[in-house]
């Protein structure tokens, strides 16, 4: 028998069978965290649908920083092959001001040595694309897209209802009392910006200047991602300004980047923090509907993917009739942590971001450069 988060045969739900216990689920969301959720329940013998309001799969973006503790939830949910396979790491990266003076580096080397593992990055389309070749693998319907949640989460037939779909999640939003007060969306006034160039740089990390940023990584052999805030910027003319003089490879990044492949969002993030993940006893929050952060500790996908492990492996171990004890050892086990990554992220948006540069360079400068 397929111990839980290996890979083998394709008989994952033995284990719950042998139980007489498995379950019926569904996922509102098709995202990394939707995803990730329906693979792990489906692993753990449950019968799972997935519902999608996008009318296709959701492979926009550029690059996701996979922590050590996410890769090895990923290990345990049987997808850390296909991670590495398409994954780079993420080493010897610095804290710069525009004119190029290293302030600090980023604790990159530290985190390889503590994990034995590096920070990996790895292309959104193609964490996407493996998640959903594994849900196949599994077995049962392919997810539904163009079908967005118009029902009251609890009147749908199915044991457990876990609400995947983002920061303006309907299932978080369908009865506020659930989970708290009915608008949490907070908006930064800020515009961020990604794209990736077709050329690679020995220069990565972050710059920060006065009230806006400029980050650079690896994502795959002979491309870079980039990603940049700022507080207005509504064309790529515009952007481009808002870095000119900053030092390479920022201005030719820019210059390499086809407009017409950048993305644009306003940046939005949850608060105050929820009173729960879980509601009624068969509802959880996983990923960016529970949590959504700030993107400068770069965590989102990790959060996700930590939270779509441990709903999972609580659901497998309680079984069907112990279901309301899963999601009470899920959000025990992940709100807490979630909340404090959010709060960390939030933190050092207001840090990068002051309009004090001079005061934050000379408190990051007494960090290792």
């Amino acid at each position: 028998m397929e111990r839980w988060g290996s890979r083998g045969s394709g008989d994952e739900g033995r284990r719950a069978e042998e139980a007489g216990d498995p379950g019926t689920a569904v996922v509102i969301g098709a995202g990394v965290a939707g995803l990730a959720t329906a693979i792990g329940l489906r692993r753990a013998g449950w019968a799972v649908t997935v519902r999608e309001r996008r009318p296709a799969p959701d492979r926009y973006g550029t690059a996701f920083g996979i922590h050590p503790t996410a890769q090895a939830a990923l290990d345990r949910l049987g997808l850390g092959d296909a991670l590495r396979a398409r994954a780079v790491p993420y080493r010897h990266a610095r804290i710069r001001r525009p004119d190029g003076k290293v302030l600090a580096a980023l604790p990159l080397e530290r985190v390889e040595r503590k994990a034995g593992r590096p920070e990996l990055l790895v292309s959104r389309p193609h964490l996407v694309d493996a998640l959903l070749t594994e849900l196949d693998r599994l077995g049962g319907p392919a997810p539904s897209y163009g079908q967005p949640l118009t029902e009251d989460p609890a009147a749908l037939d199915a044991d457990l209802v876990v609400g995947a779909d983002g920061i303006h999640s309907a299932v978080r939003t369908s009865r506020p009392v659930r989970f708290g007060a009915p608008d949490r969306v907070r908006s930064l006034d800020t515009a961020a910006w990604i794209g990736i160039a077709d050329f690679e740089t020995e220069e990565y990390g972050e710059t920060w200047g006065d009230g806006r940023f400029f980050g650079v990584t690896p994502v795959e052999p002979g491309r870079t991602n980039w990603y940049a805030a700022v507080p207005a910027a509504t064309t790529a003319e515009e952007l481009r300004d808002a870095f000119a003089g900053w030092h390479d490879p920022i201005p030719p990044l820019l210059g390499a980047t086809d407009p017409d492949t950048w993305i644009r969002y306003e940046l939005r993030h949850l608060y105050p923090a929820l009173r729960g993940f879980v509601a009624d006893g068969r509802i959880a929050l996983v990923g960016d509907a529970a949590h959504a952060m700030t993107p400068n500790l770069g965590q989102g996908a990790c959060t996700a993917l930590l939270d779509a492990e441990a709903l999972t492996r609580a659901v497998a171990a309680h079984g069907r009739a112990g279901l309301p004890a899963a999601l009470s050892a899920y959000d025990s086990e992940r709100r807490r942590s979630a909340q404090r990554v959010a709060l960390g992220s939030r933190t050092l948006h207001r840090f990068v971001k002051t309009r004090r540069p001079a005061l934050r360079d000379a408190l990051i400068g007494l960090l290792p450069g």
